[in-house]
């Protein structure tokens, strides 16, 4: 419909106030947004998603109309250039002298929320989340760092609206010292307040309604990280130690910089660059690298970071500082057609992970080699470990030269991550895909086998006392409760092992959590107690928890714990599979036959976290035994 759409701008409305309110009251409004909130690339809106559109927008609405408003732009749901944020609100008017005026609107229906700090609040739910204050000051930096030269003169204000709370509690959320300060915090009372008055709340005091080239103008801005933000992120990420590059990954990378400079420097038809290596090789470390070099010094190459790991998104984002205006340069897989129109070159780590369309391809990513003029693809084909995921480097060069590109390919052969023990990451292989060998020892490294849960808990606590950063993992292999009670201080113990009675010890039963789906906080004082599952592998308190593949995959830590569920035993000289004990919905309706392969992957990425240590515990007295055998007591 008219005065709900804008062509080429990602949200669910946009026109007038005026025109917005009166296709509100049609009750296949919120209908239509959803499509468009799919058609933007968003993905699928939960309910509480949408639940919040039907109660939020009509106060807003309302507000906005009686407030003499009517003919700002308005836009729901905006969507920055890289999907990496969504504003809720974003009004456009004509500012004083010229400039294009912006008011960004954060919408929260919370009726009270108490205040940790300034960074944090605490809802009556007891989730900790940040203050809406902050969030709506990460949008306007967007703004700021990321408007190029040539674009008009930008007015940037924002405002929260808290349509349900009373005015004691805006107060209590305004911020009244810094870069908040002017950021008003506007309840359900002001919004019922005279029309001058409502306007100055909302931030939006002297704008006029912009003419229709105006909002032309606005809408074909073309959304750029400037080389200030650039510098700065490229800055945080070659300073973290974490991408440190050691030996022959320091050669690595001098090769495929220089091959990068070359393709920039001179190649019209665009270049597709995969790099493949094995767990540890360096490629994360390599990809980060690269990327903080193209932002410190190809910054017209207008460099993005894509990885289908949320995990490691979320670590990446806090290495860059956590700067929420930085989210754009890290884009989400489900925004891949957006970066592929905005990006000049796009960085892709652990593509083994990309979801599959009809056993094609994934179409964002064959959208990125078709489009971007430079693409650095990094892989490993055996850390495929769900049905429909995957690619291969021989997929990608047939692909890249189907569309007239060219093809370079770099393998990794080293192993940085057992520290530097390639004979470990091989003996691994020869355990899950060959003849398995004994564990002859490495200087450095460290392999054993735990004979109990307890005594790899007891391991784990050690070397964490010691100061080293310790993770255990397990196979998918138990039930996994993402919601706890309101108020809980603990997570759920889903983790149930027996232990039979030793020579000195009863039969007991070790009980444990998985990793937080949301973080864990006191509801007192909102103290952290569990760590998203995100920050599971590097945060304080991740050792209290088991990690699974989806939160180790492309991540390290000094000593790893590793038990072997009942999925995976070893029988007659063989691995054999067993679908039936698995809890992943992904995997647990395959056959055996099927499940051995992702099976086997997902334990040689569990098997190769540890930089310095592995311990194993295996549940199958079989698999237990084969490993005895291999793994002798030192």
């Amino acid at each position: 419909m008219a005065g709900e759409r804008a062509a080429g701008v990602p949200c669910v409305a946009a026109g007038r106030v005026e025109e917005i309110a009166a296709a509100a009251n049609d009750p296949a409004f919120i209908d239509r947004c959803v499509k468009r909130y799919a058609a933007a690339g968003f993905g699928v809106p939960d309910e509480a998603e949408v639940r919040s559109w039907r109660n939020s927008w009509p106060p807003l609405l309302k507000a906005l109309v009686g407030a003499g408003l009517s003919g700002l732009q308005l836009y729901l749901e905006y969507g920055t250039p890289g999907g990496g944020q969504r504003l809720d609100a974003l009004l456009v008017g004509a500012a004083p002298g010229g400039a294009v005026g912006l008011v960004v609107i954060e919408l929260k229906q919370w009726h009270t929320a108490r205040v940790l700090d300034e960074t944090r609040v605490q809802r009556s739910d007891g989730l900790v989340t940040t203050h809406p204050v902050q969030q709506v000051l990460a949008y306007k930096k967007f703004f700021e760092f990321w408007r190029p030269e040539r674009a008009p003169v930008l007015d940037i204000r924002a405002a929260v609206v808290l349509h349900n709370a009373g005015r004691e509690q805006g107060e209590a959320l305004r911020i009244r010292d810094g870069a908040g300060a002017d950021v008003p915090v506007v309840t359900g009372q002001d919004l019922a307040g005279e029309g001058a008055a409502v306007a100055a709340r909302l931030g939006c005091a002297g704008l006029a309604s912009p003419a229709p080239e105006e909002v032309s103008v606005f809408e074909r801005i073309e959304w750029t990280p400037s080389a200030r933000l650039l510098a700065q992120v490229g800055d945080a990420l070659e300073g973290q130690t974490t991408f440190a590059l050691v030996g022959d990954q320091q050669h690595a990378y001098v090769q495929i910089r220089a091959l990068i400079a070359d393709l920039l420097a001179g190649d019209p038809r665009g270049a597709v660059v995969t790099v493949s290596g094995g767990p540890g090789s360096g490629k994360t470390a390599l990809a980060v690298r690269l990327l903080g070099y193209l932002m410190r010094h190809r910054e017209k190459s207008r460099p993005r970071f894509v990885t289908p790991s949320g995990t490691l998104r979320a670590h990446l984002l806090e290495a860059a500082g956590g700067q929420a205006h930085a989210r754009d340069l890290f884009p989400p897989v489900s925004s891949l057609y957006s970066t592929a129109r905005h990006a000049g070159s796009v960085i892709i780590d652990e593509a083994q992970r990309m979801a599959r369309s009809d056993d094609r391809l994934a179409p964002g990513l064959a959208e990125v080699l078709r489009k971007v003029p430079l693409a650095v693809v990094f892989l490993d084909e055996r850390q495929i470990i769900r049905p429909g995921e995957g690619t291969t480097v021989d997929e990608l060069r047939d692909t890249a030269r189907a569309m007239g590109r060219t093809h370079h390919h770099l393998e990794l052969t080293g192993s940085f991550r057992c520290n530097g023990s390639a004979a470990y990451t091989t003996w691994v292989d020869n355990l899950l895909y060959g003849t398995p060998t004994p564990w002859t020892g490495h200087a450095g490294y460290e392999l054993a086998l735990a004979d109990n849960p307890f005594q790899l808990q007891q391991w784990i606590e050690h070397a964490t006392a010691d100061g080293h950063t310790a993770r255990t993992t397990a196979g998918f292999c138990w039930p996994w409760t993402r919601t706890r009670p309101r108020g809980a201080t603990t997570l759920p113990l889903d983790i149930t092992i027996d232990v039979p009675a030793g020579p000195a010890t009863p039969a007991r039963t070790w009980r444990a959590a998985w990793n937080a789906a949301t973080a864990l906080t006191h509801p007192d004082d909102g103290r952290p107690l569990a760590p998203h599952n995100q920050l599971w592998a590097t945060h304080t308190g991740g050792h209290q928890q088991i990690g699974c593949i989806y939160t180790a995959q492309g991540l390290e830590y000094h000593h790893a714990g590793v038990i072997i569920g009942p999925d995976l035993t070893r029988a007659n000289g063989r691995w054999e599979a067993h679908p039936d004990h698995s809890h992943d919905p992904n995997l647990r309706h395959l056959t055996p036959t099927q499940y051995l392969p992702y099976a086997l992957n997902t334990y040689r990425v569990l098997l190769t976290r540890g930089t310095h240590t592995t311990h194993i515990h295996s549940l199958d007295k079989t698999t237990h035994h084969l490993l005895q055998t291999l793994i002798h007591k030192s």
